[in-house]
């Protein structure tokens, strides 16, 4: 009995939802144009409830299917099939105000107290279970009440989210009002995921799934439509030009070239559609027709931050550092608070294999990642910059911040313990490296 007792204790451990944000692992993808659309489309939103936009973070994650959801308290996570499947950015700004409605309502600390509730009440169930089949004998009696512990899970997991999803619901419908948004984009989702209703769960987008639908949701999305003020009011011209640019940019990246060509070659006139063929000419091989291509987007709109910094981006993957450097140069002086821009412009520098650069680049690197200091691949660069000018101990110390940001601990452990020995304590980087001691790797801050 106590062994089945512990058994059983373990697996409900296991089946808790985890309090950190469970980010590693995802595939998540990084852009300067699509973070700036998501976040113009979602600050309002966060306005609504007093948060300002660097309080919840929105995460694009590389799949697909059509999903979004909250994980590790104010964390959004929406999926490339999300974006690339909404017609028009009302959806994506429905969605978003969805989601924010379970941060607000605080529901994965609700739905971790009912789970831990029906979870116990699950182990009294198995234990009473047992003891039922030791005084009977009877195996079926143990079946079919074990049975009875695993619907009282389900049962009260339903209970809450279904309340749950009414309440973002109601959170969202209200704020679309205070924004002046329409609600017709969340209805076209619900419209959407309401057709796969009939489909077998693994046919089912996973939205669906992790957002229990029902008809009375969509009829209460429909009622309020039919008092709304905004619900014929068209969505801005800047969010439509947003979220195009947005959708042909992940088109091109994420499609095969092939099939990008063949969808885009015949309407050369839309900036979108060209944007696109730039990116898949570039993955096709096809380098002329993606220069001229992006070359041709500059010239008419020449104070466009994101075509320059595609541009860099083509030409530094195609070992041409020096020209790409020039092109990263002029994005970030179109916009130079972007944080991803300025670090790849460092990366491009330090590419040219020029000593003279390498302070340029570290100095770049560095604003980008006091900018932004979730940016991975900016605290790699800067290490890189950091070791070529034969700061180890700084290098150590942006090599624990990249392993930190990549849930790699045991490098983390490694990188600050040369960190250490190297930097001069008291310095910026030395009582950083003490924080994430006494933080993350839960030791205490060392002495020297």
């Amino acid at each position: 009995m106590i062994r089945s007792f512990a058994i059983l204790l373990a697996f409900v451990a296991g089946t808790a939802l985890p309090a950190a944000v469970p980010a590693q692992g995802l595939p998540l993808i990084r852009d300067a144009e699509i973070e700036r659309a998501i976040r113009a489309y979602s600050t309002p939103i966060f306005g609504t409830i007093g948060v300002a936009g660097t309080e919840v973070r929105v995460h694009i994650v590389n799949n697909r299917r059509l999903n979004a959801f909250v994980a590790g308290g104010r964390h959004i996570f929406i999926n490339t099939g999300l974006l690339l499947e909404a017609e028009d950015a009302g959806m994506v700004i429905g969605v978003l105000a969805h989601e924010t409605g379970h941060i607000v309502g605080q529901h994965l600390t609700q739905l971790r107290g009912a789970l831990r509730e029906a979870q116990i009440k699950q182990i009294i169930t198995f234990i009473l279970a047992a003891g039922a089949g030791v005084a009977t004998g009877d195996g079926q009696t143990v079946g079919a009440v074990a049975s009875l512990g695993s619907s009282i899970v389900s049962g009260t997991l339903y209970r809450y989210t279904r309340s749950m999803e009414t309440e973002a619901d109601a959170f969202a419908l209200t704020t679309l009002d205070r924004m002046g948004v329409s609600a017709r984009g969340l209805a076209k989702l619900m419209e959407r995921l309401m057709s796969q209703e009939a489909l077998r769960g693994a046919l089912q987008d996973p939205y669906l799934r992790t957002h229990p639908l029902t008809r009375s949701r969509l009829d209460r999305i429909r009622r309020h439509m039919q008092r709304s003020p905004h619900t014929a009011k068209p969505t801005s011209a800047r969010f439509r030009t947003m979220h195009a640019r947005v959708r042909a940019k992940l088109e091109g990246f994420l499609s095969p070239p092939g099939s990008v060509i063949g969808r885009y070659a015949g309407k050369k006139t839309a900036p979108e559609a060209r944007y696109a063929l730039a990116v898949a000419y570039h993955r096709a091989g096809r380098l002329d027709e993606s220069l001229a291509t992006i070359d041709g987007l500059i010239r008419e709109s020449p104070r466009d931050a994101f075509f320059h910094e595609l541009k860099g981006q083509i030409l530094l993957e195609r070992g041409q550092a020096r020209r790409a450097a020039r092109a990263y140069a002029t994005a970030v002086g179109l916009a130079p608070r972007e944080a991803l821009i300025r670090g790849a412009y460092g990366h491009a520098l330090l590419q040219t294999g020029e000593p003279g650069r390498i302070p340029v680049a570290l100095r770049h690197l560095i604003e980008a990642t006091n900018r932004d200091k979730t940016f991975a691949t900016g605290w790699q660069q800067r290490a890189v910059a950091h070791g070529k000018l034969k700061q180890i101990g700084e290098s150590a110390a942006a090599l624990a911040e990249y392993y930190l940001l990549l849930g790699d601990l045991r490098e983390v452990r490694r990188q600050v313990l040369r960190a250490e020995r190297l930097l001069r304590p008291g310095s910026p980087s030395w009582r950083r490296i003490q924080d994430i001691k006494s933080a993350r790797l839960g030791t205490a801050p060392g002495r020297r």
